[in-house]
């Protein structure tokens, strides 16, 4: 499994990349590996307010649908929109064109509380 060193991580298999006051998030290589083929994304409206391990997304395969939750407290600022489009770019590229959607972080701080490569790497054995 694919486990980048620059980002962080959640229990429910999203991963976070910090980028000034926003926070990048996506699933896991495990987790798309788990789902197998996504086949649909519900995508968040831009503007919402999220609460950390809220529900934020669905990403649907051809196994099940899932919730994407919120790994830290923000405002949604941005979606990806190629995921309308492609929504099999989670599965291609987990941690490049397959992201789901950016937020404004409310403190920035939060991000120290996920887990970092090497523990979430840990997590999955």
């Amino acid at each position: 499994m694919n486990v980048p060193d620059d980002l962080r991580y959640t229990e429910s298999h999203e991963w976070v990349r910090v980028e000034g006051e926003n926070a990048r998030v996506g699933i896991t290589d495990h987790a798309q590996a788990e789902l197998t083929d996504v086949v649909y994304v519900e995508l968040p409206k831009v503007g919402a307010q999220v609460a950390a391990r809220g529900a934020t997304a669905v990403v649907e395969s051809v196994k099940a649908a899932s919730d994407i939750y919120a790994p830290i407290k923000g405002t949604i600022v941005e979606v990806n929109k190629a995921l309308e489009e492609n929504p099999a770019l989670i599965n291609t590229d987990p941690f490049g064109d397959g992201w789901i959607f950016i937020l404004k972080m409310n403190s920035p701080a939060d991000v120290e509380q996920l887990k970092d490569a090497a523990a979430y790497r840990a997590a999955i054995g």
